[in-house]
């Protein structure tokens, strides 16, 4: 079977619609001819996108994989014929998106607090996704995250501005032999098994790539996902290591380390549509954004120990 934009849009609806009967309905098939297009789907794609169970169906790491591509294709595909007139936006609601790092959660709590309208929220893996749902004018304001050397473009109908430039750090089993120590050589980590989080269109995980092979090896990757849950499942349980955001917490069985010579970095931006109803409160936004990633930092011991070391340092050397 050949894949059609049709294909990619039951996909879609499967996952917004959280079982196959209510996505049948929404899209007017009966739930065995669904069921059995989802099939021929998934045998096409080679692999499973959904896992199901008594309460719906939930996308497995491979159709979050797929998810984030289809919303991609079919963002292009309805600017192309459709244009961005249907999508102004409404001056009565904000629509915030972003990927789901503490800057957003403490950006959107801000905002609810001074805007006199109602706020919608929308999350995404891809920033370039939510770069382009900015663009084509279904949302008004996202965090987004890029790394240097790999920077978002340039859009004119989009304004940008650069919060923060952070180093990336490692997630470890707490019985990892290297937990205790206060920064981990990246080259130590040769022999673990990693999981990382598959393509988000904006240069990850190519940089973690080429941080390893400068380092002297290629990292053994048996696990991608983007679900955070199951990766520190994974490391807690001592199967793998993985790359992780500076801001992310220590938990039950996993630990933070700073990776030695801070080979990875990554950036934290914030960014509106010129002509939204939140163009005129940028400045807002950004010190909203600067404030809750602040706030993060002083909330983990290890970044701020980090910090310590190297004398305040926030931006590549």
């Amino acid at each position: 079977m050949q894949l059609e934009l049709r294909h990619l849009r039951v996909i879609c609806a499967i996952a917004d619609a959280g079982s196959l009967s209510r996505a049948a309905t929404a899209i007017g098939v009966s739930q065995p001819a669904l069921t059995a297009q989802l099939q021929r789907v998934e045998g096409t794609l080679g692999g499973q996108l959904f896992r199901r169970g008594r309460l719906g169906v939930t996308p497995t790491p491979f159709g979050q994989f797929m998810l984030t591509r289809a919303r991609s294709i079919l963002l292009a595909v309805d600017e192309l014929i459709t244009g961005t007139g249907a999508y102004e936006s409404r001056p009565d609601v904000a629509r915030i998106g972003g990927y789901v790092t503490p800057m957003l959660s403490g950006l959107i709590s801000r905002l609810f607090k001074v805007l006199d309208m109602p706020i919608t929220v929308h999350t995404e893996y891809s920033p370039r996704l939510l770069l382009d749902l900015l663009s084509s004018r279904r949302l008004d304001a996202a965090t987004l995250v890029d790394y240097p050397g790999n920077e978002l473009p340039v859009v004119p109908s989009v304004g940008m501005h650069l919060v923060a430039t952070e180093p990336v750090f490692v997630l470890l089993s707490s019985s990892h032999p290297l937990a205790e120590e206060e920064e981990v050589r990246l080259a130590d980590l040769a022999d673990d098994d990693w999981v990382i989080s598959p393509p988000d269109g904006v240069g990850w995980p190519e940089c973690v790539y080429s941080a390893c092979r400068d380092a002297g090896f290629s990292p053994r990757v048996p696990h991608s996902m983007t679900e955070q849950a199951m990766i520190r499942q994974l490391v807690a349980g001592g199967h793998a290591v993985a790359p992780c955001q500076a801001t992310v917490q220590d938990g039950p069985g996993v630990v933070v380390r700073p990776l030695a010579g801070t080979p990875l970095w990554l950036r934290h931006l914030v960014a509106w549509r010129r002509s939204g109803p939140l163009a005129d409160r940028a400045r807002e936004l950004t010190e909203f954004a600067a404030e809750a990633h602040h706030e993060a930092i002083g909330e983990r011991p290890h970044y701020t120990a980090w910090l310590a070391r190297n004398g305040g340092v926030t931006t590549p050397r």
